[in-house]
């Protein structure tokens, strides 16, 4: 019962209105592209693996329903655990003639992009289409008669930069041309509506920023009117800034954006919108709303969320996961031991090093995470366990076998704390508790739990939220070829 009444904190409240924020997750820079009746979102990822695609009805209740890659082989950095903080920035998700295209940059390789005709994916394999270093957020925009564009900014600080591309969208066909210099000027996205090319951009930085738009009349250059629409104001929602316009068929207008909440992440708001003078204003005044009447899309969706909680039945994982850095195929295997997640070590020198690990978003400030492992398999001086990954952080609480014998091990917030000797199965749990304490327990029938260390050290890093994650690796390469499997994720959202 606590878990639906959970719905209510945040999101669909279940009686017509939504509750800010409607994804209370760390789906940060979202875009997102209206076909039809349904809306498709794409959020940055960085180093993770890879892009997710989400799917709503109504804006305010999502699913996570495919990615758009699974690996980035565009850089040895990506199989070697040395791209955090790299990977995709900022991506942009655009429907155009029957084709679903998503761009991105990497803030090394250059510009990249894919397309599909099914969200869900297959995604045709990411196509450089431009090698360089420093750019950021891209968008790509179709005229009425078919010339195509893209905008990007610069790492840093902008400016923004239109280039003329391939009707394709392969290519750029210039060295493009500064349209707008401004205060931290970035995530740019292109419209075409009431009568304007309009540039609609995030500028102030991340944490404090807010939403500005550029219009003309004469073309995607400009010159541009600039208009600020939406800043935190009187309202305690800071940096309400960086997402997407979207026009629905009745016209009604909505604006879905990011806030940044420290170790939760980005999390998605989203804003009603009206027209004055051909300008858009976001939600009251131009201020962000906390409740608001759920879009009318005519379609009447339950209180849902994305997905948590993995059987790990079937031949994949859930579309909730994503690996750190680029995965080892055959070290994972969902059929090797049916109903189970087995996982063979690695080496590798600490836990952020360690390759063969696999992650989800923390969902909502407050829950309870559990999950069983098996160590029958484990080799001597190897380690597996469950950790909350952010930055460089360590909290974890894993088993470790030595000299033939298992042992539990804690290290929450930096400071340690050792268990006794154990047997072949184990629970492990974690309640998270951002407004609070967040600590591990274990318990060896799964039922009774008993804390093991101190608080953890609940903070984000490399540009992304704190985040569970599954893991195991050895130290020495003479430890090499064991594994564990991992049984029944359990993730309750209690707020």
């Amino acid at each position: 019962m606590e878990q639906q009444n959970s719905l209510h904190k945040w999101g669909d409240m279940g009686n017509g209105l939504y509750r800010n924020p409607v994804l209370n997750a760390d789906y940060s820079d979202p875009d997102v592209v209206r076909v039809g009746r349904d809306f498709y979102m794409v959020c940055s990822e960085f180093h993770y693996m890879g892009i997710p695609v989400l799917h709503s009805q109504d804006l305010v209740n999502w699913k996570v329903i495919g990615k758009a890659y699974d690996r980035l082989e565009i850089a040895p950095q990506y199989s070697q655990m040395e791209a955090y903080g790299r990977g995709s920035w900022a991506p942009s998700i655009t429907y155009h003639d029957g084709w679903f295209y998503l761009y991105f940059c990497t803030p090394s390789e250059g510009l990249f992009m894919t397309k599909t005709q099914n969200p869900a994916g297959p995604w045709e394999p990411l196509h450089c289409v431009y090698a360089t270093e420093g750019w950021e957020d891209p968008c790509p925009f179709w005229d009425d008669d078919g010339s195509a564009y893209l905008g990007h900014s610069v790492l840093g600080a902008g400016p923004i930069i239109v280039h003329r591309m391939s009707p394709d969208g392969k290519s750029l066909l210039d060295n493009g041309k500064v349209v707008y210099v401004g205060k931290t000027a970035e995530g740019t996205k292109f419209y075409k509506s009431h009568g304007y090319y309009m540039l609609v951009i995030p500028e102030g930085g991340v944490g404090k920023g807010w939403q500005t738009v550029l219009r003309s009349k004469e073309s995607v250059y400009g010159p541009f009117e600039r208009k600020v629409v939406l800043e935190t104001g009187k309202t305690n929602v800071n940096g309400p800034h960086q997402g997407s316009l979207i026009e629905l068929d009745n016209g009604e207008s909505w604006f879905i954006h990011f806030q940044d909440t420290g170790a939760l992440g980005r999390v998605c708001h989203l804003q009603p919108v009206s027209w004055k003078d051909g300008w858009p204003v976001m939600g009251a005044h131009g201020e962000p709303v906390s409740v608001f009447q759920k879009p009318n899309t005519g379609i009447n969706c339950p209180p849902s969320r994305p997905q948590t909680s993995d059987s790990f039945e079937g031949s994949s994982l859930g579309l909730q996961w994503a690996f750190n850095h680029n995965p080892v195929d055959e070290k994972v295997s969902l059929t090797e031991q049916p109903g189970a997640l087995r996982m063979y070590s690695m080496e590798a020198d600490c836990l952020l090093n360690a390759r063969n690990t696999i992650t989800q978003k923390l969902m909502g400030r407050k829950g309870q995470i559990t999950v069983r492992i098996s160590a029958a398999g484990m080799a001597d001086g190897q380690r597996a366990g469950l950790a909350i990954l952010g930055g460089r952080a360590e909290n974890w609480i894993e088993v470790q076998k030595q000299n033939e014998k298992l042992f539990i091990e804690t290290v929450a917030g930096g400071i340690a704390a050792h268990g006794a000797e154990i047997g072949n199965s184990l629970w492990f749990r974690c309640d998270v508790n951002l407004d609070s304490v967040t600590y591990f327990s274990f318990s060896t029938d799964g039922k009774g739990f008993m804390p093991l260390g101190g608080p953890c050290e609940m903070i984000n890093g490399f540009w992304k939220g704190a985040r569970p994650a599954l893991y195991t690796f050895h130290t020495s390469s003479a430890n090499a070829g064991g594994y564990v499997d991992w049984y029944d994720f359990t993730y309750e959202m209690l707020n």
